[in-house]
C-alpha cells in the first residue's frame, strides 16, 4: 500500500504563489488533481518517474509547474499567480505509468488551498 501525503496547502491572496509537498513512496508517475467545491475533481499536472515526461491541464499551463525530488521521495506542485478559482481541495495521486495518471492506484488525502480576492 502507497500512503501519499500533501502538505503546503492554505489561504493565499490572488496573485500570491504556494507550493505544494507530496511525500511518497517511489517508484510511481505522480500527479496532481483539484476538485472546488460544487465540482468533480479535474486533473491539474503530472511526472514520471523520472522526471523526463510532464504533463499538464492547458488551463494551468505556464502558473503551474510539477517536479520531484527522488531523493527525497516527494513532488512538489509550485502555483503562481493564483486566482480565486484556483480554491480547491488539492490531491496527490500515483499510478504505475504516467499513461494512467488520470486513473491513478493511489490517492491522497487532499489539502486546502484558499486564494482570496
Amino acid at each position: 500500500q502507497v500512503q501519499l501525503v500533501e502538505s503546503g496547502g492554505g489561504l493565499v491572496q490572488a496573485g500570491g504563489s504556494l507550493r505544494l509537498s507530496c511525500a511518497a513512496s517511489g517508484g510511481y508517475a505522480m500527479g496532481w488533481f483539484r476538485q472546488a467545491p460544487g465540482k468533480e475533481r479535474e486533473f491539474v499536472a503530472a511526472i514520471s518517474w523520472s522526471s523526463s515526461s510532464t504533463r499538464y491541464a492547458e488551463s494551468l499551463k505556464g502558473r503551474f509547474t510539477i517536479s520531484r525530488d527522488n531523493s527525497k521521495n516527494t513532488v512538489y506542485l509550485q502555483m503562481n499567480s493564483l486566482k480565486p478559482e484556483d480554491t480547491a481541495v488539492y490531491y496527490c495521486a500515483a499510478a504505475t505509468f504516467i499513461a494512467t495518471i488520470k486513473s491513478p492506484d493511489y490517492w491522497g488525502q487532499g489539502t486546502q488551498v484558499t486564494v482570496s480576492s
